[in-house]
């Protein structure tokens, strides 16, 4: 009788901050993302341009630590980007189960 296959996917951990309040990060301007969140050659985020705002908030998301999230990102810009992350299927449930928000109407009206 085979185990259960365990995936790597299955396990790793995602920080999830307690409210989406915390979220008190940069609004505009360029963010250099920590080494643990990012570790590419370019850890430069430009958060007034939409692709690498995009781009810095996946990572922030998937990578960060709590304090990481809490300092990185900001709220109003997550809940507008949400729907364009490009996440792993665990870790965007966990954040959509603990922030409705993130899927209701009203982040997709300010997303658009």
């Amino acid at each position: 009788m085979n185990a259960p296959r365990i995936r790597y996917q299955d396990v790793v951990p995602y920080d999830v901050p307690p409210s989406l309040d915390l979220l008190t990060g940069p609004t505009g301007g360029h963010l250099e993302l920590p080494h643990s969140v990012h570790w590419g050659p370019s850890r430069v985020v430009d958060l007034d341009d939409p692709s690498e705002l995009v781009w810095g908030y996946q990572a922030v998301v998937r990578e960060g630590t709590v304090r990481q999230q809490q300092e990185l990102l900001d709220a109003a810009a997550l809940v507008r980007v949400w729907r364009d992350l490009i996440l792993p299927v665990r870790c965007r449930a966990l954040w959509e189960d603990a922030f409705p928000v993130l899927t209701s109407n009203a982040s997709a009206d300010v997303a658009g």
